[in-house]
């Protein structure tokens, strides 16, 4: 191994095989450090009094024109194994395919099923502007990285406009230097390569093309709306804390503009062509000063990345800067249809580790936003506009209906809660199930929380939360409405720390401790309506597998019947209604490489999970789209190779040169977006293992 890897803080301390890299890049080794929770869900234990101290407020504590690139073919994958789970494959969708059985967590690419057939749409470094200068190995400038695809990709959407042409919209999470960039470079030349770091964050929007339905799509390199937002991205501040104390800074004394946007994360699409994307992690990229409050936002004092060295805003220590990171950790929006159009950040939906992003209009028409806080033992949040949701009226009407409301924090209580012991075991009425209220942070545009004003409760969410006695949560990942029977899928990833010393017990809502699995809750607004401020919820899937644990549970099914699921983190759904769940940790817990499976929700095959694909050695699969009618899955692959160097890689995905490599291409690996599409062989059936078809020869594509 690299002995730089060795020195990474959670190296010999991860789950199974979950690369050291993995949590140091992407989420700063949160695992490792203290649980920011450390609340009693009654007050902030470090803060003292009904009112926030003025020293504490302050941050003072301790269709295109140019030239189409087409996208990488590498050919069908590995040849998948069959998953004998019995059932007759994919009943209720209309994707059809065979499941594939898990795949080895060293196997390096995508495995999919029989008759289709992946390649990739655009990877890291590929130019996206006319003049955008062409991948050679790595990115070596900050010009480079601002104006190609960049790191890590994660929050996908592909935006069908018609049938030839579309528009791809990507956030790119974070970055992982070990990969990106020789030893001996980064060495030399440490300013820069921090620089292009920064500029290789933030998100894409790029224009496709296709020669008819259901072909795979290729994108525009100088498309008329590409564009890139990155982490000097200049940026709005709305809503009520906009303005602020706790967002002025030396840089900006006004409180209302920052520059970029930081570990964005999962997000959606709204109803007026928009897209939200929460900033995950934005902590590690500080160097903070001890203070109670970064504390709960588990902010470091020592440096976990040195951009500090490159920009004085990362350190809050410096005289001026102390608010800079209460600037990040918000749910932006930006118009992918307007490439001079400047993007938001919504301080009336809080500030937290925020994760998804996805709408519902509630019968009333107001918007209701669902959001999940990625951290052991933090919240479920949902945000529900003022004004109300008009399909006629302008794009820029709508686009103001994030910036007020009223934001709420979930309060989950079991039916048997005294039955709940920790083990997974089902209680007696044979399901984890409850109630839940929608606990009301602010109203009104008024705090509801007794001692914070509004702007404390926007930019403090998680104190604000944990005051107000909201449920505890494993990690809740991405969250999204149903959008054919509106009820509400919540992906926990895991919490190894659940019921541990010190920590809190299993409830019905988390009901395993030392949770390595996670689940996925169900839940139904009272009504069907989702401005409803009570709710029902399940547990659909205790994820495992159950060749290796009792506990596993899929609403009922057999459990000997579905393909084994660990770590749920992307949800997304077919024109059916059926769920489509991917993963990020498999490799670690139950041994296979990260995946995308479908999950069946209604009738005798409820809780059926089966495995459509899985992606290379060392990545996590991001981002799902189902693009059923047209035969087409999306996934974004994140981190492939990680725990690797650059001089020495464990992934080779996508390009697979292991030597002498071309201009453009890398014996490493690269985060790429994925796209998977049917082969139609000459009798009409899918091909074999993508040999005996034509990509995109669909007939019937329902459009």
């Amino acid at each position: 191994m690299h002995k730089s890897l060795k020195l990474l803080p959670m190296f010999g301390h991860t789950n199974g095989n979950r690369s050291a890299a993995t949590c140091h890049y992407k989420c700063g080794n949160a695992c490792l450090g203290e649980t920011c929770n450390t609340s009693d869900n009654s007050y902030f234990r470090e803060i003292a009094g009904a009112a926030l101290s003025r020293r504490a407020a302050l941050g003072l504590g301790g269709a295109a024109a140019g030239a189409v690139v087409v996208g990488h073919v590498v050919g069908g994958g590995a040849t998948p194994a069959v998953a004998d789970f019995g059932g007759n494959g994919s009943a209720g969708g209309k994707l059809a395919f065979t499941p594939i059985a898990p795949v080895e967590r060293t196997v390096d690419t995508v495995t999919v099923p029989k008759g289709y057939q992946w390649d990739t749409v655009i990877r890291w470094g590929d130019p996206m502007f006319k003049d955008s200068p062409t991948f050679d190995g790595f990115v070596k400038t900050v010009e480079q990285a601002e104006k190609s695809f960049g790191y890590n990709n994660d929050y996908l959407n592909i935006i069908a406009e018609d049938d030839t042409h579309g528009l791809l919209v990507c956030n790119h999470e974070y970055t992982n230097e070990e990969i990106m960039f020789p030893e001996d470079w980064f060495k030399a030349n440490a300013a820069e390569a921090r620089k292009i770091a920064i500029a290789s964050h933030g998100f894409a929007v790029v224009e496709l093309v296709r020669a008819g339905a259901g072909k795979p799509w290729s994108y525009v390199k100088g498309g008329k709306r590409n564009r890139r937002f990155t982490g000097t991205t200049e940026f709005k501040v709305d809503g009520p804390a906009a303005g602020s104390k706790l967002l002025k800074t030396v840089a900006d004394p006004s409180g209302h503009k920052v520059l970029g946007t930081l570990n964005n994360c999962a997000g959606g699409t709204t109803p007026w062509g928009t897209v939200l994307s929460g900033e995950e992690n934005f902590n590690q990229y500080f160097v903070g000063t001890g203070s109670s409050v970064e504390k709960r936002y588990g902010i470091p004092t020592t440096s976990e990345r040195g951009w500090e060295t490159v920009d004085p805003r990362f350190d809050l220590n410096n005289e001026g800067y102390a608010n800079e990171v209460n600037r990040f950790g918000w749910m932006v929006e930006i118009d992918p249809q307007d490439p001079t159009s400047t993007p938001v950040k919504h301080t009336a939906m809080g500030r937290f580790k925020h994760e998804a992003g996805n709408i519902s209009v509630a019968k009333d028409g107001r918007i209701v936003v669902y959001m999940g806080d990625d951290e052991r033992f933090d919240y479920v949040y949902k945000f529900i506009s003022k004004g109300k949701y008009n399909p006629r009226a302008a794009r820029q009407a709508n686009k103001n209906l994030l910036t007020e409301g009223d934001l709420y924090v979930a309060k989950f209580t079991g039916d048997t809660e005294a039955e709940i012991d920790g083990s997974g075991k089902l209680p007696s009425d044979g399901a984890f199930d409850g109630t839940g209220t929608w606990i009301p942070l602010t109203q009104n545009g008024k705090s509801m929380v007794a001692g914070m004003s509004i702007e404390e409760v926007l930019v403090w969410t998680r104190i604000a939360a944990d005051r107000v006695g909201a449920t505890k949560m494993d990690r809740p990942e991405d969250i999204e409405p149903n959008p054919v029977t509106g009820k509400i899928y919540m992906a926990m990833t895991n919490n190894t720390q659940r019921g541990t010393e010190g920590k809190a017990p299993a409830d019905e809502a988390n009901p395993r401790n030392k949770n390595k699995d996670g689940h996925i809750l169900e839940v139904t607004e009272t009504g069907d309506d989702a401005a409803a401020l009570t709710f029902g919820w399940n547990i659909l899937i205790v994820a495992g597998d159950p060749s290796k644990t009792s506990s596993a549970y899929f609403a009922g099914y057999p459990a000997d019947k579905v393909s084994p699921i660990s770590c749920p983190d992307n949800v997304a759904f077919d024109s059916k209604g059926n769920l489509w769940v991917s993963t990020d940790g498999q490799p670690g817990t139950i041994g296979y490489c990260d995946a995308l499976h479908k999950v069946t929700l209604v009738g005798a095959e409820r809780g059926r999970v089966e495995q459509f694909l899985a992606v290379p050695a060392g990545a996590e699969t991001c981002g799902p789209v189902i693009h059923d009618l047209d035969n087409m899955v999306f996934v974004a692959v994140q981190h492939p190779g990680e725990g690797g160097t650059f001089a020495e890689p464990i992934s080779y995905f996508p390009d697979f040169k292991k030597a002498g490599a071309r201009a453009g291409e890398m014996a490493g690996p690269r985060p790429s977006v994925v796209q998977v599409y049917s082969l139609i062989g000459k009798d009409g059936k899918p091909g074999k293992d993508g040999k005996d078809g034509k990509p995109g020869a669909l007939p019937n594509t329902g459009r």
